[in-house]
């Protein structure tokens, strides 16, 4: 992939540079925000070798590129010269978003940047189990030990890692925000609160009572202390006189909302984190199988509308309270696996090197937890791949349900993280996530495989792609003498009153066949060459072997559709059998347009003396002798 061409052909469909605001990226998409998102080519784009998809969502122009995305977003910053343009402000209204899609993606966006290092230790924490129960590992080591305060800082110093990021999306002091979180967890206020406890006896600062309450792992008090210290501070900034705003500003935003924090809102905090678990916990004493099931069937869906975001606290809530998270992480990991599995499907069962190619690519990605690339490239563009993968996650999610698995570590969910399954009685939860992903994989692999088979014998898939001879998608190409003329799709033919264009009525090219099309795929109507295949696709002129000239004519006015709907399966210049397919039409597309689909074989040029009778009527098929 030329990584510099992509990015001009990009920057280019989207309206120019000077269209764009922003642009950043996550782990597969470029993300823009547009001036003006009528002004960008998304059909150009979506055809574009490199781009998966192209997705207008949640007031961001994303564009789909897979494992390369970092090395585009490179070009993309040099060759834009963004980094000199003003960003958008995180709280500018976005275009054609919803409340609920803002809402998630504003939550989420605190999360997403603690997820490595929980990521880390949670792992770091699962391998040091692994090597104890190998008797590898020795619990009473200085070893152990050290790899313990590995495995628990990120999660000890959560409210201090989670403050960084919320202090971002609440725009307060980052530093501030970060020592807020540090008092929670400050050594001599966790003894304080111990001490307390063990004597029944209470603590206070100026006479306001501070509930005695344990902040470490915690997640919510930190979000709701750093909230309300961005109003302070945004006060303090407005009252300050200049002269001493540098110490006043963040002296009395730290005392006040350190005093509010562990006095209000970090016994909230705590509550509502407590109520989330528990209401988690007793989901899954009562039905289990529910949720696990439900994300694994949908969290393509989810994906596909921004709503997974809203996953991702409850995830990382439960983990930090728990310890235990049997609700996001089992469905997510059986779903992530099933998408890459039935990609893999498509890799085995397609015809087409380049599919084959992406689709083995992608599912490998999709399998390790990426599911952009497969669900983009792949499974939505040919839909029954996606209802396979959505059959295997299920499956998955089920058995990871019924069998109570959970994970310990947060991570992309794919088969890197299955070590973050190993905790608690022996290597039981590990076993069943293990086989959970197996199920997953394999349902989704013969899921889509046979349907993959299934809709490609009922004419729904191309014969590129599949290889199977079907009466609507594969041409039953005979043997035909160089002055056969052929019916160039299945249908009726038009009788002269029918024809619905006068040019066409009454011949005003040539000696003219109409036929209503059945389905979408046109064919050569002789032996020949193709002399002109238009780029509209509506139309093509072939020069057969015995010398005659024929164009043929797909719809009626179709020209103005400039393309969409219509794929040419051939090119300029390649030579053809009657009967053999060139142009495959989306007829609903068509229709819907308000187009009509009427299809004409124009005699454009004869040699002298060379006589041509139509002779067909009624209903034909494509490939059918239609002259005398």
């Amino acid at each position: 992939m030329n990584y510099k061409d992509l990015a001009a052909t990009i920057i280019e469909n989207i309206g120019g540079k000077e269209n764009v605001n922003q642009v950043v990226h996550c782990a597969t998409r470029l993300r823009f925000r547009l001036k003006d998102d009528s002004k960008a080519n998304t059909e150009v784009l979506k055809k574009t070798n490199g781009v998966l998809s192209v997705i207008n969502a949640g007031g961001q122009y994303q564009i789909v590129i897979g494992p390369d995305v970092a090395q585009v977003y490179q070009e993309v910053v040099e060759l834009g010269g963004f980094e000199a343009l003003a960003q958008v402000p995180d709280d500018e209204p976005k275009k054609n978003q919803s409340k609920l899609s803002a809402a998630l993606e504003f939550v989420a966006s605190m999360f997403q940047p603690i997820i490595p290092p929980i990521t880390a230790g949670g792992l770091i924490k699962a391998i040091m189990a692994l090597l104890v129960t190998l008797n590898l590992l020795d619990k009473t080591t200085q070893t152990y030990a050290l790899l313990n305060a590995f495995a628990d800082a990120p999660f000890y110093f959560l409210p201090i890692l989670l403050a960084s990021s919320t202090a971002k999306r609440f725009k307060c002091n980052q530093f501030m925000a970060m020592t807020l979180g540090g008092i929670l967890i400050y050594p001599s206020f966790i003894t304080m609160v111990s001490e307390a406890k063990a004597a029944g006896a209470g603590i206070a600062m100026f006479g306001i009572p501070i509930t005695l309450a344990s902040y470490s792992s915690s997640v919510i008090p930190i979000i709701l202390g750093v909230w309300f210290m961005s109003y302070v501070e945004k006060f303090m900034n407005k009252v300050s006189p200049k002269a001493i705003k540098f110490f006043s500003v963040p002296m009395v935003s730290l005392v006040v909302s350190g005093i509010v924090t562990l006095s209000v809102l970090g016994p909230i905090g705590t509550w509502v984190g407590n109520l989330l678990a528990a209401f988690f916990t007793w989901l899954n004493a009562t039905a289990g199988w529910a949720v696990p099931t439900l994300v694994g069937t949908l969290s393509p869906l989810l994906v596909m509308t921004g709503t997974h975001y809203g996953l991702i606290p409850i995830g990382v809530n439960n983990l930090a309270t728990t310890g235990f998270d049997t609700v996001v992480g089992p469905g997510m990991l059986s779903s992530n696996v099933a998408q890459g599995a039935a990609g893999f499907a498509v890799a085995v069962r397609s015809k087409n090197k380049q599919t084959k190619e992406l689709a083995a690519s992608a599912g490998l990605t999709g399998v390790l937890g990426i599911t952009e690339p497969v669900l983009y490239g792949i499974n939505l563009k040919f839909v029954y791949p996606l209802v396979g993968a959505m059959i295997g996650g299920c499956a998955g999610g089920l058995y990871m349900g019924v069998t109570g698995t959970g994970r310990f570590a947060a991570g992309s969910p794919g088969l890197l993280v299955l070590p973050g399954y190993i905790g608690g009685e022996g290597m039981t939860n590990f076993t069943n996530a293990c086989i959970g992903t197996a199920v997953a994989a394999v349902v989704s692999f013969i899921a889509t495989y046979i349907l993959f088979g299934i809709y490609a014998r009922q004419g729904k898939l191309d014969s590129e792609e599949t290889g199977i001879v079907t009466p609507q998608n594969e041409t039953v190409l005979e043997a035909h003498k160089d002055t056969d003329i052929v019916s160039v799709a299945d249908g009726k033919i038009l009788d002269k009153e029918e024809i619905k264009d006068d040019m066409f009525k009454e011949e005003a090219m040539g000696q003219t066949i109409g036929v209503e099309p059945a389905n979408g795929i046109i064919v050569s109507p002789a032996n020949g060459t193709l002399e002109m295949v238009y780029e509209t696709g509506h139309a093509f002129a072939v020069r057969t072997s015995n010398g005659r000239g024929l164009l043929v004519h797909i719809g009626i006015n179709t020209v103005e559709l400039k393309g969409k709907g219509f794929t040419p399966l051939k090119k300029q210049g390649e030579a053809v059998k009657a009967g053999e397919p060139v142009i495959k039409v989306d007829l609903n597309e068509v229709k819907h347009s308000g187009y009509s689909m009427q299809t004409f074989t124009v005699v454009t040029e004869a040699e002298d003396g060379d006589e041509i009778t139509f002779t067909a009527s009624g209903n034909v098929t494509k490939g059918q002798t239609i002259n005398a």
